[in-house]
């Protein structure tokens, strides 16, 4: 058995139990790297200090909760923030790249409701009905 792998055994014993890395803990180690970034090019003293304080202490708590042994809790915290943040991000996201990918519909959001509606290209100036509201949008295909 090489140093490596014995090395590597070694760290699975000791991690057995315990939380890891999930998307909670990663989010926040490159928040943190992010701000890190941030902070060489602040000039202020007083923003750099801020900046370095919420580095080290997103940092941290990454860190326990990486290292914690009280699970339920853990998976609870990454429950939730997967839940109210990073699900929403994450469609929101996948709903504009998939937009921009579609070259043969046009998107118009209803300004009453907020209705996403969903129009072929090349139709010239259009008015919309929504069928949600039934409020009318005006555009261009």
């Amino acid at each position: 058995m090489g140093f490596f792998q014995r090395v590597g055994n070694a760290l699975a014993r000791f991690m057995y139990g315990r939380n890891g890395a999930d998307h909670l803990g990663l989010t926040m180690i490159w928040t943190a790297v992010v701000l890190s970034v941030i902070n060489v090019f602040v000039r202020q003293s007083a923003v750099a200090s801020i900046l370095n304080l919420l580095s080290t202490v997103l940092m941290f708590w990454a860190l326990f909760r990486m290292f914690s042994r009280n699970l339920p809790k853990r998976r609870a915290e990454n429950a939730k923030f997967m839940e109210k943040i990073w699900w929403p991000v994450k469609s929101r996201i996948s709903t504009v790249r998939q937009q921009k990918q579609d070259k043969e519909h046009k998107y118009f959001t209803c300004p009453n409701c907020g209705t996403v509606c969903r129009v072929p290209r090349g139709k010239g100036k259009i008015v919309i009905t929504c069928p949600k509201c039934h409020g009318e949008i005006r555009g261009k295909t």
